[in-house]
C-alpha cells in the first residue's frame, strides 16, 4: 500500500503531498508500531520523518518512488523507534587492558551482589527500620558492622563516592580550621577534583608544608597553631614522585597529632582491604595498616580496589564518625538501598578470605595468570582473523595491563592481546586504524580496546565471555 497517488513519479517536485500524521498512523503497519512502543513515542518518529520528507521536498531533493509505501515508512519508523528505546547505559566488552577503568563502570560486582541489589530494588527491605526493636533504625547499621569487623575500626559510615567522604570529613572536622596537608599531596584526580578545592567547599583553610618532592615531621611542627584542626594525609594514588624524596610515616605524624590534641585523617583515595601482595600484586596501604598506625580516620572507595559499588567509605574513632554523622550534608550524601546491598554482598565475601580471590570479579581479573590470557587469545585468533581478512592483520602480543582508576600508576600486569595492524599504509593508516576500532564500538555489545604502536588492541585480561565477542564478529562492518 502507497500513500502516493497513481502515476505519480519519483523526482522533487512530482512527487504527491505529504500525508496527513493520522494518516500514517493508521497504516496497519504503523499500527502494530504504535502498539508495540506507545504512540506518543511512534507519533513523534512520525512526526519526524513526516518533517524530513517535507524539507526533501522543498529543497526539490530527489525521493525514492516508494517513499511513501506502507511498507517503507514502516521500515523507517520501526527503525528509529528501536534506536530511541536503545538503552544509553550499555554493556560493553572492557579490552582496554585498565581493569578499573572510570570511563567503563569500574569494579564489576560479583553475583552475591547483582542479587541483593535485584532483592533490595524489587521488594521492601528494611532500609531504616530496626527489625529487632520495631522502630526507625539507621540504615549505616547494615554496613557498619560488616566494616567494624573487617577493619578492626570503632566505628563506620558510607555516603556516595570518595570524595563526598573527604569533603564531608573536612566539612564537619575542620570547618573554619586551618588543615595541615603536604605540598607533594595536593592531589588532582579525574573530573578535575582537586584537594585545594574541596578544602575550599568544606570550609576549611589550606595550610601547605614542605616541598613538592620533600616533607619532613618539622614542617608539620612548625605549622600547628591554635587554629589548626586537623592533620591530613593523601595518598597519591595515581601518581608517583621518584628520586629524592621524604615523606613523613603515618604513626609518626599521629603521634604529633595526638601531642597537640588534634585528629589525624588519611585519605587513601582508591582503598583495598586485603594485603594485595598475599595475591602477587604491588602493595597498597590498607586502612587496617591506618589504624594500627593510630590514624584517626580514614577515607576510601568502594568501587576500587575493594571491587564493590560506588561509595565513599569513613573508618575510624567512634567519636568522629559521630560528629560526621551529625552534619547535615550526610543525608544529601548518604547512598540509598541498592548500593548498600551491594556493598553488604561484597563485605560478606571478604570474610572468606580463601576464596575472595575466586569470587571477586576485581581481585579475579587482577590475579588472572599471563597462560591463561595467552590461551584464550590463541583461541580467538583465527575467528578474529577471518573477520578482519583483507583488513587487518591479526596477531597475539604480549603486553601490559594496569590497574586503573588511580591505583599503582607505576605498575603493570603482563598480559596479552590481539593486535590488529592495517593493510594499508602511508596516509591511510590513520584513518584505517579508526575504521576499526570504529566497527567494534558499533557491535551490538561495544568492544573497547585501544590503540598501540600502530595496532588496535584487545587486552584479554578482562574477557571472561569470548564466546560473545565470537559470536558478533560477523556483525563488523568497515
Amino acid at each position: 500500500m502507497s500513500l502516493a497517488p497513481a502515476g505519480r513519479g519519483g523526482k522533487a517536485g512530482t512527487m504527491p503531498a505529504i500525508p496527513s500524521v493520522d494518516r500514517v498512523l493508521n497504516l496497519p503497519a504503523v499500527r502494530v508500531l504504535t502498539e508495540a512502543h506507545g504512540r506518543m513515542l511512534t507519533l513523534d518518529a512520525v512526526r519526524q520523518l513526516l518533517a524530513e520528507l517535507r524539507e526533501r521536498l522543498s529543497g526539490n531533493l530527489d525521493l525514492p518512488a516508494d517513499a511513501f509505501a506502507e511498507t517503507r515508512l514502516a521500515a523507517v519508523l520501526e527503525q528509529r523507534l528501536v534506536a530511541a528505546r536503545q538503552p544509553r547505559l550499555r554493556p560493553v566488552l572492557n579490552l582496554t587492558g585498565t581493569v578499573l577503568h572510570t570511563n567503563l563502570g569500574r569494579a564489576r560486582l560479583p553475583d552475591e551482589a547483582v542479587s541483593a541489589v535485584v532483592a533490595a530494588a524489587t521488594q521492601a527491605c528494611n532500609l531504616e527500620y530496626d527489625l529487632t526493636g520495631g522502630a526507625r533504625g539507621d540504615r549505616d547499621d547494615l554496613i557498619e558492622p560488616l566494616l567494624r569487623e573487617i577493619t578492626g575500626a570503632e566505628a563506620a559510615t558510607v555516603v556516595n563516592n570518595n570524595a563526598a567522604a573527604v569533603f564531608l570529613a573536612l566539612n564537619s572536622l575542620g570547618l573554619r580550621k586551618q588543615v595541615i596537608v603536604s605540598r607533594g599531596e595536593l592531589v588532582e584526580i579525574g573530573g578535575s577534583f582537586r584537594v585545594p578545592d574541596i578544602m575550599a567547599r568544606a570550609g576549611c583553610r589550606l595550610r601547605e608544608v614542605g616541598t613538592t618532592n620533600r616533607t619532613h615531621l618539622k614542617d608539620y611542627a612548625e605549622a600547628i597553631d591554635a587554629k589548626t584542626g586537623l592533620l591530613l594525609k593523601v595518598h597519591t594514588s595515581n601518581y608517583a614522585i621518584q628520586g629524592f624524596t621524604a615523606t613523613v610515616e603515618e604513626k609518626a605524624l599521629a603521634d604529633l597529632a595526638h601531642q597537640h590534641g588534634l585528629p589525624f585523617m588519611v585519605d587513601l583515595g582508591s582503598g583495598t582491604l586485603v594485603n594485595l601482595r598475599d595475591h602477587g600484586l604491588p602493595q597498597e596501604p590498607t586502612p587496617m595498616d591506618s589504624l594500627a598506625a593510630g590514624v584517626d580516620l580514614i577515607t576510601f572507595s568502594g568501587d576500587k580496589l575493594l571491587g564493590g559499588p560506588q561509595a565513599g567509605i569513613l573508618v575510624g574513632r567512634r567519636e568522629l564518625i559521630a560528629r560526621i554523622k551529625k552534619n547535615p550534608l550526610k543525608r544529601a550524601l548518604r547512598v540509598d538501598k541498592m548500593t548498600l546491598a551491594a556493598l553488604e554482598a561484597v563485605l560478606q565475601l571478604y570474610r572468606d578470605p580463601d576464596r575472595l580471590a575466586a569470587r571477586l570479579p576485581t581481585l579475579r581479573l587482577l590475579t588472572r595468570a599471563g597462560a591463561d590470557i595467552e590461551r584464550s587469545a590463541h583461541a580467538l585468533s583465527p575467528a578474529v582473523s577471518a573477520a578482519l581478512a583483507g583488513t587487518a592483520q591479526v596477531e597475539v602480543r604480549p603486553c601490559h595491563s594496569q590497574i586503573g582508576s588511580g591505583s599503582l600508576p607505576v605498575d603493570r600486569l603482563p598480559s596479552f592481546c590481539l593486535a590488529m595492524t592495517p593493510l594499508r599504509r602511508g596516509k591511510g593508516e590513520g584513518s584505517a586504524l579508526k575504521a576499526i576500532e570504529l566497527a567494534f564500538r558499533r557491535l551490538p555489545v561495544p568492544v573497547i580496546g585501544r590503540v598501540s604502536e600502530g595496532a588496535f588492541c584487545l587486552d584479554l585480561r578482562c574477557l571472561e565471555q569470548p564466546d560473545l565477542l565470537r559470536a558478533q564478529l560477523g556483525d563488523l562492518r568497515f
